[in-house]
């Protein structure tokens, strides 16, 4: 093997340590975890559970990765956490494997970027390119979509879904689902618009900025109810941004929306 492990960190018989991967000092690794190639623990990282690292993912100091859920109704079963590849888990991160009643299985994509403090929940599925800003929080059962950005002090309620694109401004409380490309501020989540500058960023063409504007505006003072409203845009759109916000509202969910005001 390859892997560098430092005298003072502790890898349980049973886990399986890929090549390259450097463990630093004061970690323990437990005996169910998977590191794929390149992994770095830095120092005094716990990585314990049925856990799964992706190739090339960096753990910070005193993060804790694969500990059992937060939830009273865990009962000691076999549930797992699934990390994928080059993401960046900094200090004092917390994730936690599911439950079986959230189907057993917490899931994390790849090239996603945890800053301090960050906690994910059991049974939480964020896909990739995520950015969870300072203390950020997930409750259990919540899904990321692509390319979301939560910002500093933010929670998430139970369940919420959060569509691809959007972003979620600082010290917010989200209680209901974010549509795609969605603006939400306010200490109450409060939906004030589109993540125009993260559109412009990832160089979506005007004419899709345009239909994603009009589509907002048919959200927000379209006749009859939200969902009506949706199912209209869908057949009145060739935009495919605007059909990922028009899938997303028609998709299964456990919450309402945040509506356009």
């Amino acid at each position: 093997m390859t892997a560098h492990i430092h005298p003072s960190a502790v890898v349980e018989d049973g886990a399986q340590i890929g090549e390259g991967c450097t463990i630093g000092p004061f970690c323990h690794v437990g005996p169910e975890v998977i590191l794929a190639a390149r992994v770095t623990l830095k120092s005094h990282v716990v990585v314990s559970g049925r856990t799964t690292i992706g190739e090339d993912t960096t753990v910070f100091p005193f993060a804790v990765i694969g500990e059992i859920p937060q939830d009273l109704k865990f009962g000691g079963e076999e549930t797992s956490l699934k990390i994928g590849a080059r993401n960046r888990i900094r200090e004092h991160v917390t994730m936690n494997t599911g439950t079986e009643g959230g189907g057993g299985v917490t899931f994390v994509g790849d090239d996603n970027l945890f800053m301090a403090g960050c906690h994910v929940a059991h049974d939480v599925r964020i896909g990739n390119r995520v950015i969870l800003v300072n203390n950020a929080a997930l409750a259990g059962h919540c899904i990321l979509e692509d390319d979301v950005i939560v910002g500093g002090l933010s929670g998430v309620h139970q369940f919420v879904r959060i569509g691809r694109g959007a972003i979620i401004g600082a010290v917010t409380m989200v209680t209901n689902d974010v549509i795609p490309y969605g603006l939400v501020q306010a200490d109450r989540g409060r939906l004030d618009g589109l993540n125009l500058v993260g559109l412009k960023r990832k160089g979506v063409s005007r004419s899709d900025i345009t239909a994603l504007r009009a589509a907002f505006q048919m959200l927000a003072q379209g006749e009859g109810t939200f969902h009506d409203r949706a199912k209209r845009l869908g057949d009145e759109t060739d935009s495919d941004y605007v059909h990922h916000i028009v899938d997303f509202i028609l998709g299964d969910s456990d919450r309402s929306f945040l509506t356009p005001g």
